[in-house]
Parts: structure tokens; C-alpha cells; sequence
């Protein structure tokens, strides 16, 4: 489906991502958000966590960078907001955490500026809430 063609009830196409561990570092170093949660597991333990869990805005850029792609070109992504739900757990090994992303289009105004209703898992439950994008034409 083309930008310019999606109507409101049209779904993205899904995509699943994975994060490990190595991703968080590097998230870590470049966010500057270095809170131990994210990568040392005794410390999420500690904190009640149940293992090391994943930024709560890398996976809210996953998510935005789904709705870049599905849009074709990330500026047209003019807003982006969410609540998080359920931390994304990432265990310790090369399989890492998977994410599924996907969306639907749930109003569209005169001018072709699309609403769209994010959706991301992990586990099979929800990890982020009332995420939504807005996306110009």
C-alpha cells in the first residue's frame, strides 16, 4: 500500500526486530542513558526487574522507525507519543528479545495527514500503550 493511498482501517505490514544485549550497550553509549538496568543483570534483579530490559525510547524508536519505513521517509513521521506498558526482558545469549511492530491507519484529515495506531510486542503482549504516529503525506 502506497503512502498516498492508505485509507483509515488499512494495517501496516508487520516486522518483527531483535534486540540483544549488544544492541543495548550501544544504545546506552549513544543515548547516554547508562542506568545498569540495561545491561547488568544482578542490578535488574535487584531493582525487582526480571532480567536486564531494553530502554524504554529504543523501543520507542523501533516502533517510530517502523512507521518511518512503512511512510517511506522518515520525516513524514511528525509525531510520535506512547505510554510504556511492559519492559522488553532481553536475555543474556545471541537470540536476544524479539519485537513484533505493526500498526494501523485510524484517521485521515482533508489534507491526507494519516493517524496511526502502533502496535509493539514482545512475549505476545503489548509493551507499549496508546502509541500513536502522526504521518503527513
Amino acid at each position: 500500500m502506497r503512502l498516498a493511498d492508505a485509507a483509515v482501517g488499512d494495517a501496516l505490514p508487520t516486522s518483527t526486530v531483535t534486540i540483544t544485549r549488544a544492541d543495548l550497550v550501544r544504545y546506552a553509549g549513544a543515548s547516554g542513558d547508562l542506568n545498569p538496568i540495561h545491561w547488568n543483570e544482578r542490578t535488574a534483579v535487584d531493582a525487582g526487574l526480571p532480567g536486564v530490559i531494553a530502554h524504554g525510547m529504543f523501543t520507542m524508536a523501533l516502533a517510530a522507525r517502523h512507521v518511518a519505513d512503512w511512510a517511506g521517509d522518515p520525516t513524514a513521521v511528525t509525531a510520535f507519543s506512547t505510554r510504556f506498558t511492559k519492559p522488553v526482558v532481553v536475555p543474556d545469549d545471541e537470540a536476544g528479545a524479539a519485537v513484533e511492530l505493526g500498526g494501523k491507519v485510524t484517521a485521515r484529515d482533508d489534507d491526507g495527514v494519516l493517524t496511526v495506531s502502533v502496535t509493539a510486542k514482545a512475549d505476545g503482549k503489548g509493551v507499549l500503550g496508546k502509541a500513536v504516529a502522526t504521518v503527513r503525506p
